[in-house]
């Protein structure tokens, strides 16, 4: 058996291949916490078959987690949708059980901001739901503070954890 510490891990930019191993992480993380695609979470996002395409807009990145040749996760930043052009989100950091407590999410999520900071981001939005306290905490950790509402439109409308830091 393969222990946390003798895995291979390696974070690199989303490919066209990766489309259906990533939006498969995010909806079994989805069912795992109860998020279901009914609502207005992630998993119900039109365009969670095609992120590489999503991601290949101006300004936009997706990196994917692999341990052991396996995607087990992956996170990314975009503008905001309808908010100022200042602001980006971070977007769609979804780790299945095996990546968690390992440190990827943070450096991923510190990799992003580095990311955005460079393209001119000056804040970065997020938005998360109540359930996900090991992401929040995370989060808080990174410096996002707690705002009232959300910003631009994502259409998560049950996300109803929204977070801003300034870059």
């Amino acid at each position: 058996m393969t222990t946390a510490l003798h895995a291979t891990l390696r974070v690199r930019p989303i490919t066209a291949a990766d489309n259906p191993l990533i939006a498969q992480v995010i909806r079994t993380v989805s069912a795992e916490f109860g998020l279901t695609a009914d609502k207005g979470y992630t998993v119900s996002d039109p365009n969670l078959d095609r992120l590489f395409e999503l991601y290949s807009e101006p300004d936009s990145a997706y990196w994917v987690v692999e341990v052991n040749g396996q995607v087990v996760g992956g996170g990314g930043v975009a503008p905001l949708q309808g908010g100022e052009a200042d602001v980006c989100e971070l977007q769609k950091m979804y780790f299945l059980s095996e990546a968690r407590g390992l440190g990827v999410a943070r450096d991923l999520a510190i990799q992003a901001l580095e990311y955005a900071r460079t393209l001119g981001f000056k804040r970065c939005y997020l938005e998360t739901t109540a359930s996900l306290t090991r992401a929040i905490r995370l989060y808080e950790h990174l410096g996002f503070a707690h705002i009232d509402g959300p910003l631009g439109y994502t259409g998560h409308v049950d996300c109803e954890v929204t977070m801003l830091k300034t870059l």
